[in-house]
């Protein structure tokens, strides 16, 4: 059976290369029996932007929604849109952090009353919501200040389902978020199936945003975290079938709200065909590398330090940071200033390039993000026989000291940040060529046996097909 299928996004295809867009493409290319449309939420202009996929011939349509357009728009301030009460303790329970009408906001904006979101948000409607807030729940906070802290919050949520969503036979997000109450709010319209993919946990990944921002004043910080709890709980309320990528995020989106029966595990699968251990080449050195975008949640900084003391023990190793580094700029900035700092030699920045041309004589693999879903880099590694030392977040540790598989460990793990036991782990790689070549013989095996592309394509048109009749 041809389906249409919507696959809906945030930040990330087809212009932000990574786990999420790779994982895009490679589902649309494998199901060439169905057609997709890709519905991108993006907080840059991607006008003129050049695409970093190729447009594979079922895909029908991208469309983004730019959340930053709307700052151009002219504002008229102190309209009324004649709200009922049900709609008014909606748009209050919304930031409130209480049970959300969420039937109600959706057919309040598709009901074509608002003309502009900005007018909205500058109504005396928008005022008396914040008003009794303030009055009710957050007597402590100034009035302004809760004013324009409530207008940046809830923005880039109105933009994104002031938009037409467009029809399709199934909705499929790849995260909560913005993303996940469009799923809902297609559902909620078109009363098609939503399903839901969560390659991290996105309502733990902007708590820890949120609790580390300079930008967020003390007492907004849990109104912040509230909020983005409450969209995500919008997503599992209207999902029909909610996937993870392994078990303990599972386990935690059944934690923060999601129903059980709800929930599946489909990890995530590479083509093996694409990689030939064979063709590696043995150059002369150590040669360390990490395949990442250049923005902090992957923590460079933490493997700058690291190999700083590695390069203390081992003075001819190199380290390769391969990714694109345009996304975050003043960050990359940051990264090559303490690599001067440090002292740093044979230091290489790669910028975007073919990765295969670097797994192909690699010794180890490092990753030292913050947060992770199910690194697709580390499969990657694995299907090129390369032991692995990465950050102790997702699904690191069962992929490299394996779950209740036989196939013995392929690298280390180490806590968030600790850059010193970063480099112990490396040195001791570099020091032991046997350990070195077992634990990437490890991990070949168990990239071979449980994370082969055909497994995932096959899990994922089964749960379409569950839900189209």
């Amino acid at each position: 059976m041809i389906m249409k299928i919507c696959l809906i996004a945030e930040g990330s295809y087809p212009y932000v290369t990574g786990g999420v867009s790779s994982w895009i493409q490679s589902t649309m290319v494998n199901m060439p029996e169905h057609e997709f449309t890709v519905l991108s939420i993006s907080a840059k202009d991607t006008v003129g932007a050049q695409s970093r996929y190729p447009h594979p011939p079922n895909l029908a349509d991208i469309q983004t929604i730019h959340l930053g357009t709307y700052l151009d728009e002219d504002i008229t301030s102190g309209k009324r849109y004649s709200l009922t009460a049900d709609e008014k303790e909606a748009f209050i329970s919304l930031i409130g952090g209480v049970q959300t009408d969420w039937d109600t906001l959706f057919s309040f904006f598709t009901s074509g009353r608002v003309d502009s979101i900005l007018n909205f948000l500058a109504s005396k409607d928008f005022f008396d919501i914040v008003h009794e807030l303030c009055q009710t729940r957050f007597a402590q906070v100034p009035f302004t200040d809760m004013f324009w802290a409530l207008r940046s919050m809830v923005l880039p949520l109105f933009i994104s389902i002031d938009k037409p969503m467009p029809e399709a036979d199934l909705y499929h997000s790849v995260s909560t978020g913005y993303a996940g109450v469009l799923g809902a709010l297609a559902k909620q319209q078109y009363q098609k199936p939503f399903v839901l993919t969560e390659h991290g946990i996105y309502t733990r990944e902007r708590e820890e945003e949120i609790i580390k921002a300079d930008w967020i004043k003390g007492y907004f910080k849990d109104i912040w975290i509230g909020y983005f709890y409450n969209l995500s709980n919008c997503a599992y309320q209207y999902a029909d079938e909610v996937t993870s990528l392994f078990d303990r995020n599972r386990e935690i989106q059944i934690e923060i709200g999601c129903p059980a029966e709800k929930t599946s595990v489909i990890p995530n699968g590479i083509d093996l065909n694409r990689y030939d251990i064979r063709n590696r080449e043995n150059k002369p050195g150590i040669h360390i590398g990490a395949i990442v975008r250049v923005v902090p949640i992957k923590d460079i900084k933490t493997m700058l330090q690291s190999f700083y003391i590695v390069q203390q023990e081992i003075p001819d190793a190199q380290f390769y940071i391969i990714g694109p580094f345009e996304e975050d700029e003043e960050y990359y900035e940051e990264c090559i200033d303490l690599t001067k700092s440090l002292g740093l030699r044979n230091v290489i920045f790669t910028g975007e390039v073919n990765v295969m041309d670097y797994l192909s004589f690699l010794d180890i693999l490092v990753l030292a993000s913050i947060s992770e879903g199910q690194p697709l880099v580390i499969l990657e590694g694995f299907a090129m026989g390369i032991p692995c030392v990465a950050t102790d977040v997702g699904s690191c540790s069962e992929l490299i000291l394996g779950g209740n598989d036989p196939y013995g460990k392929a690298g280390n793990v180490v806590p968030v940040m600790h850059f010193h036991l970063l480099a112990n782990e490396i040195i001791h790689l570099t020091l032991d060529e046997q350990k070195r070549k077992k634990c990437g013989e490890n991990g070949y095996t168990r990239v071979k046996q449980l994370y082969p592309l055909p497994l995932m394509v096959s899990r994922y048109k089964s749960l379409y097909e569950r839900w189209v009749h």
